[in-house]
Formats: structure tokens, C-alpha cells, sequence
């Protein structure tokens, strides 16, 4: 039986720069985004694989700041079925069926964690591209009323 990963192939971290220190406890989701078709509306959220069911995932940052490995996502709206695909799951899929580079989306629950009438930005969404492969790490540095990001390492 192979071991489980020690951690996903992507993963963020996210630094609170209004007091120099790590956000610790700040709730993402990581969804895999469909590619916009002509008369798709932008904000429409999740990717539908063969079996129908949305590859949303789920996490807090440690007390570090970071999400090494993320969970399926169940809503509390569900059907009552738990899922049970890793991301790595996920992703082989994907690679096997020659899906290419695809879209995902990281949304930082931002207004939970400083408190919705202490932030400009109640979440942060970061879009980005993953190819077949790769490792991507996302670093968010969050202040209430700023954030930066980029691709790290």
C-alpha cells in the first residue's frame, strides 16, 4: 500500500501583514474551475467531472499559515453522500483523460477570519493555471484592506 502524500501538489500559505505573523485558521476552498464557454457566466464556480459531481476542496491554515493537504468539500446542503477523492485523485484524472493545463481557483474566507466589518475584502479569490505534473504553491500576504500573491516555490 503506497503512503499518502505528505503533502498535495498544490498547497498555499497565507501571511497576515497587518501584524507580521502567519493567518492562522483561515477556511479555502480550491475548486477546479471550467474553462469559460461563449454564454458561461465568469462566476460560475466548480468543475464537473464524467461522474457530474464538482471537484471542490476544503481546508485551514495551521499555525503556520499553511494548507499542505486538502479534503473533499461537503456542503451542508449535500445530499448527505460523503466524497471521497483526494486531490491527487483529482488530478491523475484529469492528466489521464489529456486534460492539459487547467484552471483553479483558491477563495480565502477572509471576511471569517478578520471579521466582515474589519476588512475591505470579505474573500479573495486567486484564478490560476496547473499543468500536468507541476507543484504549485500560492503564497497570500493579506492585510484588511491589501493583499499580494504570487506563484512560490
Amino acid at each position: 500500500m503506497a503512503s499518502e502524500p505528505t503533502k498535495d501538489r498544490i498547497t498555499c500559505h497565507v501571511l497576515d501583514t497587518s501584524v507580521g505573523k502567519p493567518a492562522r485558521g483561515v477556511r479555502v476552498k480550491l475548486e477546479l474551475t471550467p474553462p469559460a464557454a461563449p454564454n458561461t457566466p465568469a462566476h460560475a464556480h466548480g468543475h464537473h467531472s464524467a461522474a457530474g459531481a464538482a471537484k471542490v476542496f476544503e481546508s485551514q491554515t495551521d499555525d503556520d499559515g499553511r494548507i499542505k493537504v486538502w479534503l473533499p468539500y461537503s456542503s451542508a446542503t449535500s445530499s448527505g453522500e460523503v466524497p471521497v477523492y483526494t486531490l491527487e485523485d483529482v488530478l491523475g484524472e484529469l492528466e489521464a483523460a489529456g486534460a492539459g493545463a487547467t484552471q483553479w481557483t483558491l477563495r480565502f474566507d477572509t471576511g471569517a477570519y478578520y471579521g466582515l466589518d474589519q476588512t475591505f475584502f470579505p474573500e479573495v479569490a486567486v484564478v490560476f493555471r496547473v499543468q500536468e505534473g507541476q507543484h504549485y504553491h500560492v503564497p497570500l500576504l493579506l492585510a484588511p484592506y491589501s493583499y499580494s500573491t504570487y506563484r512560490g516555490s
